[in-house]
């Protein structure tokens, strides 16, 4: 090769790369194929508010900052159709997405095609889907998902949150109704593959008892990654049972697995009157695992150590992390998690924000 084309090339080659960094820049969380991921779905309600956020030494710094800082590299976020207010609407999703991907996070979308919160009690059709017809309504979800393909083009997203009994009830009732389920959740895959074939599908079902019988029915679907919620509050509590859980499912179904909901409390104290969902030694693993700081660390990092050590394994994700006590310290309609926030009372990092980086 002659002086003159070696130049040329590497002048190409740096054009190239230089470009690369100025139209796609990535980071070391980004790059990181492990799921080191929070949900802050509340967290453009609560920024309203404008709490001030301290990092791990006692810094003020920027919210996002801080969880960019410890390894956080994805962020999940609910959606909800035609909330009652803004809030996990459409329009306040797809403008926080646009931050979090600015600011360098992969997003997972959880649709829960409701109005509000969809769970293992909870599957309401959207209002203003009640009462159409079947085709109109599996029209209505396609066109409902390829417009959060297109306009939001998530990296993960879910068909439904937690549908252990389907979604979309009654028509999606996944033991009542199994083929209409299985049409829905067929159309809102066709429209996520259609848009985008890279973006990763998940299937949410909560905890791990029945999950066998679920994962073996929805077996007949296109989708990329087990997903599973986990609290020892309601999903027992053995760690043992739920890594064995998992790699049986994984498996037997042969796919990726990651826990799409986990989280612990630092403390059983309080710091609104909102009545707190975990308040009580009995709702947690003891003694190994004591409502404290390093109780609260100890159990998300054998959570991470669960997931890595699994062969399909890709990740996991912290509920509730942004669910301080916002509305001040009287409030009865405000959170119900702030002791299980990754923020104490004075809303400083907690040591837990050191167990997402991936090593």
């Amino acid at each position: 090769m002659n002086r003159t084309l070696q130049i040329l090339i590497t002048f190409l080659i740096f054009i190239s790369c230089n470009k690369d960094d100025i139209n796609a820049p990535t980071t070391e969380n980004e790059n990181s194929t492990f799921i080191s991921a929070i949900d802050i779905s509340s967290h453009p309600e609560i920024s309203n508010s404008n709490p001030t956020y301290y990092d791990l030494e006692g810094n003020q710094n920027d919210f996002l900052t801080i969880l960019k800082d410890n390894g956080i590299n994805t962020i999940r976020l609910r959606l909800w159709v035609n909330p009652s207010n803004e809030h996990s609407g459409f329009n306040e999703v797809k403008q926080f997405s646009h931050t979090l991907k600015t600011n360098g996070f992969k997003t997972w979308l959880t649709l829960h095609y409701s109005d509000t919160w969809a769970d293992p009690a909870h599957q309401e059709t959207p209002m203003q889907w009640v009462g159409i017809n079947f085709t109109q309504l599996k029209d209505s979800v396609y066109n409902y998902t390829e417009k959060i393909m297109t306009e939001l083009q998530p990296d993960y997203i879910q068909i439904g949150n937690e549908i252990n009994p389907g979604f979309l009830h009654p028509h999606g009732h996944i033991t009542n109704n199994f083929q209409q389920f299985k049409e829905l959740m067929d159309t809102a895959i066709v429209a996520v593959r259609t848009n985008n074939y890279d973006t990763k599908i998940i299937i949410h079902f909560a905890g791990i008892e029945d999950s066998d019988w679920f994962y073996n029915q929805v077996s007949v679907l296109d989708y990329d990654i087990i997903g599973l919620s986990y609290y020892p509050i309601w999903h027992g509590k053995s760690l043992n049972n739920l890594k064995t859980k998992m790699q049986n499912l994984s498996e037997t179904y042969n796919k990726k697995i990651v826990i799409a909901e986990t989280a612990y409390p630092f403390t059983l104290e309080w710091n609104d009157w909102t009545n707190n969902i975990v308040g009580l030694d009995e709702q947690l693993i003891l003694p190994k695992y004591p409502a404290t700081p390093e109780g609260q660390r100890d159990f998300i990092k054998q959570i991470k150590t669960l997931a890595k050590e699994l062969e399909n394994g890709i990740g996991f994700c912290y509920w509730g992390a942004e669910l301080i006590a916002w509305k001040g310290n009287q409030s009865t309609d405000a959170s119900a998690w702030e002791n299980q926030a990754l923020f104490d009372f004075d809303n400083k990092a907690l040591p837990v924000l050191r167990e997402f980086l991936s090593e």
